[in-house]
């Protein structure tokens, strides 16, 4: 059942779990109002391979939630589970599979373009 996020001046919080039932995409980026970056989760069935895809621009990472999942990276495969994080930059083609024919795998992925801002954190007074 999804469930609206819980949302205060100038922030928004959710579970995944709240934010769709059963496989495929969990729009984090859209649900919590997320401005400076794409952010997906994905919740992939037992034996599910997504499709090949790259992106023109966009470098994603990827961060596996729940179960193991093996990703194509071009010609090269890697088996993560949870805790396992990827990089990708945007002309690599890549497909992610669920390894287990029983449980739901589910990820985590960022992505964007425009680098890095630095330490940029302040104490309030």
């Amino acid at each position: 059942m999804t469930k609206e996020p819980i949302k205060g001046d100038g922030w928004a919080a959710a579970s995944i779990d709240d934010l769709g039932d059963g496989p495929g995409f969990r729009k984090v980026r859209s649900a919590l109002g997320v401005t400076a970056f794409g952010v997906n989760a994905v919740v992939l069935p037992p034996g599910f391979t997504s499709r090949r895809h790259f992106h023109e621009r966009q470098q994603e990472l990827y961060l596996v939630l729940r179960g193991e999942l093996e990703f194509q990276l071009g010609e090269d495969r890697h088996t993560l589970g949870p805790g396992g994080l990827v990089r990708v930059d945007p002309a690599t083609v890549r497909a992610l599979r669920n390894t287990s024919d029983t449980e739901e795998a589910v990820y985590f992925c960022v992505g964007g373009e425009g680098g890095y801002v630095g330490r940029d954190g302040q104490v309030p007074d």
